[in-house]
Formats: C-alpha cells, structure tokens, sequence
C-alpha cells in the first residue's frame, strides 16, 4: 500500500491502488525521476504562484501552517502542499486555500498516473506532481511548499526560481538518507537554496556556519540567520521579532510550546526578507492566532476515545519521534503544568527512529509508559520501552490498540490525568480519526 494511503472515495482508493502497482514502494532520493515525470505533465511547477520552500527537522510544518496563516490573513489565496498526512491523503494538498475535493485528487492523481509508466516514480514524487498540477491550474497569490525528505533532492526541489527558501530546527535523522552527523543533515537541508532566493534560518551551532554560507555563496544569494540578521523572543506574553525593517510585536502563537515561538518568527523573516508578495503587518500580528497545525501538541477533546476517562483528563497528542521533539514536547510539560502529577504516556514508534533519544528529555515526567504498535509499520518492540521504564522504576505496559490503553489509564482511577500520546504522526493519525478530530 503506498505510504499506507487509503480512502473512502472509491475514485481516490482507485488511484492509490495504480499507485501502490506503479510505485517502488519506498522513499528514493533524487530528481531525476520527478523531473521526468514533470516533462511528460508539460513541466507544470514552472507555472506556480511565488513559492515559498521550506525544508527542517523539526517545525517546517508549523513554520508552512504561520506563512498561511499570515498570508492569509493579508486577504491571499494561498496553494499548499506538506506531508504527511494523519487521516485523508487530501491533507497535503490545499488549492487556494481549501483542502483538495476527493474528485479534484482523483482527478490529478490520474493524470499522473497515465504518463507515469516506465518512470518508477515514489509516492512521493507523484504526490508533489499531482499538486504542480493542480497549482498550475488554479489562480493563487502565493505557493507554499514543504520538504519531504532532506532538501537536496527532495522532489520538491525541482522548483526553480523559489521567492525565498526557510530553514527550521535541525537535527539528526533519516540518517540512512541524510547522514549521521548534523553538518551532513544541514548540507542536505541547505540543497534548497537557489540563486536570487534569499536563505533564511533558524539559529544554528557555529560548526555549521560553514555549511549555510557555503550554500548560499553556491547559489549567489543572501543568508539571513536568526541571531544574526533578525532575532525573536517571548517577552511578557507577547512575542518580540525584529530585522533591518524594525520590530514587530504580536501575540504569543495559539499553538503550544516555547518552540513554536521560533517557527513564528521563521515564517515572519521568510515574510520580510522577501518583496515579491507583500504582507501587512497587520496579517503578522494576527498570524501567530491564525495559525493551526493538527498532530503537534494538540489539545485532545473528550471525544470517543477518550470517553472512558474522566472529563477532566488533560489530553496531548504529537507526532514527533527524534530527539529535538523530544526536548521541545518534554519541555512543555512543566511542574506547573503537570500540578504534581506525572504522565501517563501512551507511545509507539517507528524501529528507524531513536527511541533512547527521544525519551530520554521526559526522564522523571513519566508515570507509566503504555506501549502500542504502529500498524503496517515496522516498530519498536514493547521490550524496549520495556528497558527504558526498568530503568526508571516505572511501570510499562504492552496494548494492542489505542483504545486498550485509554480503558488501562480509566482503570487507574486518577479523576483528572495528565496524558500524552505521542511517538509517530502515523499514530497521531489513527488517534484523531478514533477520537473524531479530521483534520480540515
């Protein structure tokens, strides 16, 4: 099954099975396919709106979900593709602003598909063309994109003439597509830059300044770092950027977590380092209110699956699975949050992932360690969670199924738990359409 992609429209699930027949079934790094691909389609990506790139370890996606917010908020249409996506395939493509209709996916997904014979295209690579394809077609004032994999040869990179390209945390995964160290992995994720789109970037340790103004000298363009050309903090609830251009001042952002402030700021830079697409400041001030991203430290409602537990349980979802998420999640939850509880973490996780690195920033935060599988992916296996509670002095228990765990926890008799779900967005996914919360 292609990237375990499955739909309720039989016209969309028609596609995705000539997808899962055509497709090599894994990711495979490189343009040459894509751009094949893309040649047999009339080279539609030349055709876009201005685009913004942005590529990250961690926080691309939030940092896409501000640019929206805050284009949108300017009075813009605004085309988006990111990936992946935690219930309806239709979430990684929005035209002008709304998530892509069954049949209009039908649609693009079967012009690919008919031109794609011999090419050995990923899902991926026919993802990204069949949102050229449709961006191409439909007016918008702006285009934003988000990396995949890496940066450098991401199918995404094909854009040419990018209006400016963003670079969000980094840290170390997909080694074995990106490399094991952090210069290698910032190389990859430099690959975006392109000559005339100015590169702006989060804050980076010195070893790997060499690396970004490589890059940018590669493309003869400009490198606007965090702590260099601009620079944000939260300063009396209220978050404070400011660049050559002068400070802003705006709302800390609606989504949760000190680090959410930084990809805030990210969106703001990429906004105004560039003058392609102007944005009021207005629109920035009210952006980080706007902005809305599912899967990433969600506030869960009470609903169906939650339903055992009491309507006072503090529910948290996230999907993310390295260690920079590990940090950025534990981080946010503090004593004060917690009220002298600990969590009751309900986790699977994919086998490639860091376990050991990612649990280590929650180390006496956890009650009770509540493991799953993550179904049509190989995982860690419950011994190893297993490890990691022995060495804690907790206890883990091994599920089945979310809702297994959910009745444990309710089983407890805690009247108000704290609860965080978490460890991959794939189980991020299965936990909103369980609990009722479709992403839109």
């Amino acid at each position: 099954m292609a990237d375990h992609a499955v739909s309720d429209d039989p016209g969309v699930q028609a596609q995705l099975d000539r997808l899962a027949t055509l497709s090599p079934g894994a990711d495979i790094l490189g343009l040459e396919r894509i751009t094949r691909l893309l040649d047999r389609l009339g080279n539609p990506h030349r055709a876009l709106p201005p685009v913004f790139h942005v590529a990250g370890t961690n926080g691309k996606g939030s940092t896409c979900a501000f640019l929206r917010a805050a284009l949108e908020a300017d009075g813009k249409t605004v085309h988006v593709f990111t990936s992946p996506h935690l219930v309806r395939f239709n979430e990684r493509i929005r035209i002008s602003g709304t998530l892509i209709s069954d049949e209009a996916l039908a649609h693009y997904l079967s012009r690919v598909l008919d031109v794609a014979e011999g090419i050995g295209a990923s899902f991926f690579e026919v993802t990204a063309a069949a949102a050229f394809l449709a961006f191409s077609e439909h007016p918008a004032d702006a285009c934003i994109l988000e990396v995949g994999l890496g940066g450098r040869l991401d199918a995404t990179n094909v854009i040419e003439r990018p209006v400016i390209c963003g670079i969000a945390q980094l840290g170390i995964d997909h080694q074995s597509f990106l490399g094991s160290t952090l210069k290698e992995i910032a190389a990859e994720k430099a690959g975006i830059a392109k000559p005339g789109a100015p590169l702006v970037t989060q804050r980076y340790a010195d070893a790997l300044f060499p690396v970004m103004l490589d890059a940018a000298a590669r493309n003869r363009t400009q490198w606007f770092a965090m702590g260099e050309s601009w620079d944000a903090a939260a300063y009396r609830d209220r978050l404070h950027y400011r660049d050559d251009l002068g400070r802003l001042d705006t709302p800390l952002p609606r989504l949760p977590g000190a680090h959410q402030i930084h990809n805030a700021a990210l969106a703001f830079a990429m906004l105004r380092h560039q003058s392609v697409v102007p944005v009021s400041e207005a629109a920035l001030k009210a952006a980080p209110l706007w902005a809305h991203w599912p899967g990433r430290l969600q506030r869960l409602d009470h609903g169906p699956l939650l339903a055992p537990l009491p309507e006072s349980t503090e529910a948290w979802l996230d999907g993310g699975h390295n260690a920079g998420a590990g940090e950025a999640i534990s981080a946010f939850f503090t004593a004060e949050r917690l009220e002298g509880q600990k969590l009751q973490l309900i986790i699977g996780m994919l086998s490639n992932k860091d376990l050991d690195a990612y649990l280590i920033p929650f180390a006496g935060r956890i009650a009770h360690i509540h493991t799953l599988p993550v179904p049509g992916h190989d995982h860690h296996p419950p011994e190893r969670f297993a490890a990691i509670a022995d060495l804690w002095g907790i206890p883990c228990t091994a599920h089945e199924a979310p809702a297994e765990a959910i009745a444990a926890i309710a089983a407890g008799g805690n009247p108000a738990p704290k609860l965080l779900i978490a460890g991959s967005l794939y189980l991020a996914g299965e936990i909103l359409r369980l609990n009722g919360q479709y992403p839109d």
